[in-house]
């Protein structure tokens, strides 16, 4: 069977299954296979480890087995990660499009965004602080995770005729598993485009418009003829300020991808280090100005990771479920935060310009650290320093019922923890939330419309592209238009099933790449002259 009648036959399926299954088929991939009863509940009601996800068995089984396999590469090779994006021995006559950086900088995009502020919020709001250590677990065994995809991707990359590349676990399935196990691939770029759509944009789209809307409102009041929202089904409302941000946002994000990788890569290796740094030097502030507080914040997470207070009507057999709770959330917003064992971030990786394959997975190690421990870090701390997580439904239910305050989710968590402490500055700190979101959001579209884009390609062929990137900027406005719930529950399924495919390329290769690592660390690496 052709790849191109594979993957009309695979997005049929997919998109039939999505569309009639709705939420609670998309929350069935990470509730998978507890949400059988006679699963869920064994061995006993009372410690119910089949309640485990599969997907979080997966992913952490996943990320130990190649920690241990490769000897810890996320802590002997993090330093020589560093010198190779700083360029070091970059040679620009090497076979490629980006260069260390821009290659990092463009995966950075895409995963440094949403993820780091209505991620860690959503996290905070359902799983509580405790939730924060589970993204760092995510992080610590997702570099090593990072590591293997990356560098496969780029080994088994397609260079093609104009010179360009063409590279990511598609290519690592078919070309390193070999003919026969196309049919995966195509699972994978079928997944990977339906992914682009959600996780890489509805959700980055829906963050910004309600944000916008957010902040509109906050002038003219919610009954003004651009905010009033009108109800268009049971269940969905939309204001005239919803459908002007769709279109502007669709109109900002086409005007970049049109242009290419190169286009992307040049965009993208501006915005990152720009809105990194400026968010992260806001969150610095806010934590200088509550010292005090960041050790007892320090302790709230590792205490409530293990020990999460169950319900106050009684605890018995939910709290092993709270725990449990806990966990999900944390490894669910760490893996949509920092990408690590789905695949994606390869796709930008197997464009370096590099002989060595394990150079360019060196250099992807970096970013769990950067995007999860470091920034989301910042973000959760903010939440919990500022006392702004007590407006999270975990902590209503959990510890104080009589808590009277305005139950706030996603970025909007965020902003309020900004704006308190920032208080002591000025009185917009959530405008830095704002203009943050917008940044983030934008960057991530435009790195994830280039991850479609190759996936589309290996599917279908360049004749695809055009199509493929204006349906993607159409999602784009249907994302700033759509439901906080469906659109996250949308995305997390789709990053999930987009992840197993990854997995199994990971783990059956792993001797491939063992081999490999051997090879470039026993010659000698010294840096390029010009």
């Amino acid at each position: 069977m052709k790849k191109s009648t594979g993957g009309f036959i695979t997005l049929g399926i997919i998109f039939i299954f999505l569309i009639f299954g709705g939420v609670p088929l998309f929350e069935t991939v990470w509730s998978f296979p507890g949400n059988f009863d006679f699963i869920g509940n064994f061995p006993t009601e009372d410690m119910p480890i089949g309640s485990i996800p599969l997907m979080v068995i997966a992913l952490l089984g996943a990320g130990i087995f190649v920690t241990i396999k490769f000897g810890l590469p996320q802590l002997r090779h993090f330093w020589h990660g560093v010198k190779v994006t700083a360029g070091i021995y970059d040679d620009p006559n090497d076979e490629g499009d980006l260069s260390h950086f821009k290659a990092l900088a463009t995966a950075l995009s895409a995963t440094v965004g949403i993820g780091n502020i209505a991620g860690v919020a959503t996290a905070l709001y359902y799983g509580g602080p405790g939730a924060i250590f589970w993204m760092w677990v995510t992080a610590f065994f997702g570099t090593a995770l990072k590591f293997s995809e990356c560098t496969l991707a780029h080994k088994y990359r397609d260079i093609l005729p104009d010179g360009s590349t063409a590279g990511g676990p598609m290519y690592t399935i078919e070309k390193g598993l070999g003919p026969k196990w196309k049919w995966l691939a195509v699972i994978f770029a079928s997944f990977a485009v339906i992914c682009s759509y959600a996780t890489g944009n509805a959700i980055q789209a829906f963050t910004v418009s309600d944000q916008l809307y957010s902040e509109v409102t906050q002038v003219i009041g919610s009954t003004h003829f651009l905010t009033l929202k009108h109800i268009v089904f049971e269940g969905f409302e939309l204001s005239l300020a919803q459908i002007i941000n769709g279109i502007v946002l669709a109109g900002i994000v086409g005007t970049v991808i049109i242009g290419g990788i190169k286009r992307i890569g040049n965009v993208t290796g501006f915005l990152s280090p720009f809105m990194a740094l400026f968010y992260v030097v806001a969150a610095l502030l806010i934590l200088i100005a509550n010292l005090p507080s960041i050790l007892p914040g320090f302790g709230l997470i590792f205490k409530m990771a293990f020990n999460p207070p169950a319900e106050i009507a009684g605890v018995g057999t939910g709290s092993f479920l709270v725990v449990m709770n806990t966990m999900l959330w944390g490894i669910k917003r760490g893996l949509y935060s920092n990408e690590a064992g789905q695949g994606s971030a390869a796709i930008a990786h197997s464009t370096a310009k590099t002989k060595y394959s394990v150079r360019e997975g060196a250099v992807a190690m970096l970013e769990p650290f950067i995007d999860t421990i470091t920034i989301c870090t910042l973000t959760g701390l903010v939440i919990i320093t500022t006392g702004a997580w007590h407006h999270t439904e975990f902590y209503v239910t959990r510890i104080d019922q009589g808590f009277s305050g305005e139950l706030l989710n996603a970025s909007l968590l965020t902003s309020l923890a900004f704006k308190e402490g920032l208080s002591w500055l000025f009185d917009y700190g959530d405008k830095i939330v704002t203009l943050a979101v917008l940044l983030f959001a934008i960057s991530t579209m435009i790195s994830w419309s280039f991850y479609g884009d190759r996936a589309a390609h290996y599917l279908f062929g360049q004749k695809s592209i055009l199509l493929y990137k204006w349906s993607f900027v159409f999602f784009v406005f249907i994302g700033a238009i759509a439901e906080l719930e469906a659109v996250w529950s949308f995305g997390d399924a789709a990053l999930g099933f987009m992840t197993f495919p990854n997995l199994i390329a990971i783990i059956m290769l792993s001797g491939v790449l063992k081999s490999e690592l051997k090879k470039y660390f026993s010659i000698k690496h010294v840096p390029f002259k010009k």
